[in-house]
């Protein structure tokens, strides 16, 4: 069976890989064991999340691993909201590799009406 650190490591450095910036929380170790130090809703978020063309959550599990209640949450409440949101396992590296590979075309945002100061975008009258 697969650890789920060494499962991380191999999404993390194939990601890296791709062009995707990776943004991934570390637990400490503290005197209640092992906790990932997070405020406000943030138990359960998911373990990445990759930014290159778009944004991508991303839960990893081995094999045997289960979604836990505050999981499922984060989930549901990334999907409502339109976010792109995965839970991969080992052998899930198929739709994970075709997931990293794609590429989705730029958005472009329209700037006409608007000027600057230099420092801030300013609707023009």
């Amino acid at each position: 069976m697969t650890l789920e650190k060494d499962w991380q490591r191999d999404i993390i450095s194939l990601a890296r890989i791709l062009g995707w910036k990776v943004a991934h929380f570390r637990p400490a170790q503290t005197s209640k064991g092992w906790r990932t130090a997070v405020g406000a809703d943030g138990a359960g978020f998911p373990d990445l999340v990759l930014v290159r063309d778009r944004v991508v959550f991303v839960e990893l599990k081995n094999e045997k691993g289960r979604m836990s209640l505050e999981q499922l949450r984060w989930q549901d409440a990334l999907q409502a909201a339109g976010a792109e949101w995965y839970v991969w396992r080992p052998d899930d590296l198929d739709d994970a590799m075709r997931v990293l590979l794609e590429r989705r075309p730029s958005r472009t945002v329209d700037i006409s009406g608007y000027t600057t100061d230099g420092e801030t975008i300013v609707v023009a009258p």
